[in-house]
């Protein structure tokens, strides 16, 4: 690997990483203690395998600063910033029919452009949101939806309202705890990827929220050392409507042929040319419930190999007819 190339790991154990090439740490998993080096944040999810603890990491050549603005905090070398918040939804009380969740996210996001603005990494890459009880209806509306306004309150509020260069993103539920935004941030600017099997995010139809998803399907970012694809939390829906409702092994294999077309279009748009594929891709599954591992993970296994890489969890997923949600990285 390049000495200035950027990596992204997902492993049980930091062991054996060299310390002075992690930039951060996210630790998933119910850990009494983040990473021991460079730790950003934990986001408390159950991870469906036997070692409980996951640790994102994050490597590239330094030097390394370290910053923070409020309860948000980030770390970044000469090209690239990850950033970490969380906000107890406490702090945010319902006023004027405008939900707690709504407001937190509207606040959440306005941190996050005031600091990769102020810190010189202006654009938004990747954000990992993870939001309690994410189906639930509360104020009339369900909080995913409550969600979505904000964000997009956000954006609109920042000037980033350009929908070709919104980041790819995920959105998950978690039974309790903080909301929590981590993010990629870059002072190169991404290159935005859509799915031609799908309606884009920001294109759906009023009957899905009265503010649409401000993401898109994947994101390019091609610098000096290192050309990253990051793409978005991806389910079995196909245009703008779930399908095979009720089936995990069939949204499964959905979500794979969304995936395929996902690394298709980066391929096509990617200014070296090539370099991405499925097999290759770091993946991460969602399942809404724990016992549904076994059948997705077959699935992934007859399509992908023994190649796979795979890290499962158990999340709530944005829509409640869905079961299964998979998000990637990959390097080149």
């Amino acid at each position: 690997m390049h000495s200035d190339a950027l990596a992204l790991q997902m492993r049980a154990t930091v062991d054996g990483v060299d310390p002075d090439r992690v930039l951060a740490t996210v630790t998933y998993g119910y850990a009494q203690h983040a990473a021991r080096f460079s730790p950003l944040g934990v986001v408390q999810l159950p991870v469906l395998s036997d070692a409980r603890v996951v640790h994102a990491v994050w490597a590239v050549d330094g030097p390394f600063e370290a910053g923070a603005r409020g309860r948000l905090r980030y770390r970044h070398n000469q090209h690239v910033l990850l950033g970490y918040i969380a906000v107890d939804e406490s702090d945010f009380p319902a006023c004027a029919g405008i939900g707690s969740i709504q407001q937190a996210t509207q606040a959440v996001y306005a941190a996050i452009f005031d600091a990769i603005d102020r810190a010189g990494f202006a654009n938004l890459v990747r954000c990992w949101n993870y939001l309690p009880r994410i189906n639930e209806c509360e104020d009339g509306l369900e909080r995913y939806r409550q969600f979505n306004i904000g964000r997009k309150d956000a954006f609109d509020g920042a000037h980033r309202t350009c929908p070709t260069k919104a980041p790819s993103a995920c959105a998950l539920g978690t039974p309790g705890g903080q909301l929590i935004v981590h993010f990629l941030a870059s002072n190169v600017e991404p290159r935005a990827i859509e799915n031609p099997r799908q309606v884009s995010a920001y294109h759906y139809p009023g009957r899905y929220g009265p503010r649409s998803p401000t993401f898109s399907r994947a994101t390019l970012l091609e610098l000096p050392a290192t050309t990253a694809l990051f793409i978005s939390g991806t389910a079995s829906i196909v245009g703008h409507q779930s399908v095979h409702v009720g089936d995990v092994a069939a949204q499964a294999a959905e979500t794979l042929r969304n995936l395929d077309a996902v690394v298709e279009q980066a391929n096509l748009v990617r200014a070296r040319g090539g370099g991405f594929s499925m097999p290759s891709l770091c993946l991460q599954g969602f399942l809404r419930h724990a016992g549904d591992r076994e059948a997705a993970a077959a699935v992934l296994h007859k399509t992908l190999g023994d190649r796979a890489d795979v890290t499962w969890f158990q999340a709530d997923i944005c829509r409640a007819d869905l079961l299964v949600e998979i998000e990637g990285f990959g390097f080149c």
